[in-house]
């Protein structure tokens, strides 16, 4: 993989909307109406950063009747869990590391 690939993955991700939308997704299956109550966004917000999160395979898009059911992709909640794990394992040093605070 390349470093571009890599840029691309976490800049999907570390946008603060994503980021939520995300973290709400691991909680299960919602449809744009329940993001946007549960997160207090407005629908276009939510929609176009939703339409970023398919097409970069982060989130996967069911049709349940008329409304489209947003689901985390499998293979990105094994991502995060291990992400969890390490941080877990890793928080305190994260956290006093003076370079990565230098650029918080």
């Amino acid at each position: 993989m390349n470093e571009l690939s890599y840029k691309l993955f976490f800049k999907a991700i570390s946008n603060k909307t994503r980021f939520e939308i995300v973290t709400l997704l691991r909680k299960g299956s919602k449809s744009v109406t329940a993001i946007c109550n549960r997160l207090g966004f407005e629908q276009s917000r939510v929609s176009h950063n939703l339409k970023c999160l398919v097409d970069c395979g982060f989130v996967n898009c069911k049709y349940n009747g008329k409304n489209r059911v947003y689901s985390l992709d499998p293979e990105i909640a094994a991502i995060l869990a291990a992400i969890d794990k390490h941080l877990v394992k890793y928080r305190g040093r994260l956290k006093t590391c003076g370079i990565l605070e230098r650029r918080l």
